[in-house]
């Protein structure tokens, strides 16, 4: 439905509300550690803007040529690679996404807790337990809004929470720039910003990339939901460019603002860049910056739970999960079980491991999938696989040279953080033989069929949903749909509208019967 969907500016608040986040406030310390130079912390952030802006034409072409939701797994699906996009999907439903959404959430704890205990005394053995209260209240909220309309509730709090966002980091800048043309900066890390014993080896390097494109990260959400985006040739490549163009000058110029305001030692030490520069510059006013912070959370943890949730009901469409997942409210798009999924897993996550391990293994995950995804769109090109009639098409230097930094990407860190790398290949092998175990064959016990009707049915009643699934044989009348149920259990319907000539009371005998069609998991 055309009303449900969202213009340029709810796409554009998606691309920037996605990137902005807790990046810009943890990575510029971490780069500078890595380098010891103002001048290459610098030269990281813009060189690793460019390589955003290089994912996002090959993205621009991928979303207006495949115009389904799923970003990658629906990109490699289309070209038949079933069982890589199954191993990658895998480990993206069950901790990728997931385990973005966790940092989010629990960095908003953070920054609420700090916030507060400036009023409220909050003990350390009982700050964790409050701050994981915060991100869960926050994430509950998120998930709520997200089981309606993009245009009701989820799609307007982007675009208000991208201003505010905007807003928070705009006063940084205008401070910074003030200590910058009419302050003293002599002792500040930006008063030499090329030192002689600045580190330009490729360790130090790579580690400085990494925390870059971290901060970056998320530019391809509007290939999530690509459908429900009005007139995605026009809107998708004018969302993504303007709001890259848009976070890179803020990275940029936070950057400045920080350097200009704290000295080389409080840049290597600090944990908390925003707080110290806030207490350093604004005085009373520091105090709100927690919360200000916390603000600029709220859009990202609404933009990474809308892809997350798209994925996973991208997956359980295709038949690699089961068919409770792809149930859609009919009335608002809302892929409601998907997003109650990934925000339970997102909760339980919390749990396991620390923030930095979780960063690493996410933006592991993130790119070694991207190097099939290309590979997938020269395969489109080179055998000229049908698509969109409205696709762009970007040159093909384009897509080769961002293959290349892909795989650059993916090969260091397996020398660089083995024990990091390993687990998510170890994943992804259990996930590949997987797929040859319970999606591959055309026919499974009958239990897996009945708990896969069964939870299907339930979830359509609770969460007022129906099925969505690819590829449902051809209904002609309920006689003979009743035959064809008894001779394939694993029936599935796409949507309540793909069965307009039977009564209702067929068409609920038909959902409770469903499942998921073709490569299917149960």
């Amino acid at each position: 439905m055309e009303e449900n969907k969202m213009g340029y500016l709810g796409a554009t608040s998606y691309v920037i509300g996605n990137i902005i986040g807790s990046g810009v406030f943890i990575t510029p310390a971490s780069i500078y550690r890595a380098t010891d130079s103002v001048g290459i912390s610098l030269v990281i952030w813009l060189v690793c803007a460019v390589i955003a802006l290089l994912g996002a034409l090959c993205y621009i072409e991928l979303g207006t040529s495949i115009r389904e939701a799923g970003c990658d797994f629906a990109y490699i699906c289309y070209v038949k690679w079933y069982s890589i996009a199954f191993s990658f999907m895998w480990v993206s439903v069950l901790m990728t996404y997931p385990a973005t959404i966790a940092i989010v959430a629990e960095t908003f704890g953070q920054y609420l807790v700090e916030g507060i205990k400036q009023y409220i005394e909050i003990t350390d053995d009982v700050a964790p337990t409050v701050q994981k209260m915060f991100g869960f209240a926050l994430l509950l909220v998120v998930a709520w809004m997200n089981f309606f309309e993009l245009n009701t509730f989820a799609a307007r709090f982007q675009v208000i929470a991208t201003v505010a966002k905007l807003l928070s980091c705009g006063l940084i800048v205008v401070v910074g720039m003030y200590y910058y043309f009419f302050k003293d900066i002599t002792g500040s890390a930006l008063a030499d910003p090329w030192p002689s014993d600045a580190k330009w080896t490729s360790g130090s390097l790579v580690v400085g990339f990494y925390g870059g494109l971290y901060a970056y990260s998320g530019w391809d959400i509007l290939n999530y939901g690509t459908g429900e985006i009005t007139n995605p040739r026009r809107n998708v490549p004018l969302a993504l460019l303007s709001g890259i163009g848009v976070v890179t000058g803020i990275y940029f110029f936070i950057n400045i603002a920080f350097f200009a305001v704290l000295d080389i030692d409080t840049m290597k030490n600090s944990a908390a860049t925003a707080a110290v520069f806030s207490e350093r510059t604004m005085g009373a006013f520091s105090a709100a910056i927690p919360f200000l912070i916390g603000i600029l959370l709220l859009g990202s943890l609404n933009s990474n739970l809308f892809s997350a949730s798209r994925y996973m009901y991208a997956a359980a469409k295709q038949g690699h999960l089961p068919a409770c997942f792809s149930c859609v409210n009919p009335e608002t798009d809302s892929p409601r079980v998907a997003v109650f999924a990934q925000t339970a897993l997102a909760m339980a996550i919390t749990f396991v491991g620390d923030l930095d391990s979780l960063i690493g293994y996410v933006i592991f995950g993130f790119w070694a999938q991207r190097i099939f995804t290309l590979v997938a769109l020269l395969v489109i090109r080179y055998k000229a696989i049908p698509v969109h009639a409205d696709a762009l098409r970007i040159p093909l230097w384009v897509i080769l040279l961002f293959l290349v930094i892909n795989i650059i990407l993916v090969i260091i860190p397996i020398f660089q953080e083995f024990h990091i790398t390993a687990l998510g290949i170890g994943i992804c092998l259990v996930g590949f033989g997987f797929y040859f175990v319970l999606v591959y064959p055309t026919t499974l016990p009958m239990w897996m069929n009945l708990a896969n009707q069964r939870s299907t049915f339930w979830t359509s009643i609770v969460f007022d949903a129906l099925p969505d699934l690819k590829a449902p044989p051809p209904l002609v009348s309920s006689d003979s749909s009743a035959a064809l149920l008894a001779k394939r259990p694993s029936f599935s319907i796409a949507s309540e509208d793909s069965v307009p000539d039977l009564h209702s009371d067929e068409k609920n005998t038909l959902i409770r019967n469903s499942s998921s069609t073709g490569l299917r998991m149960w």
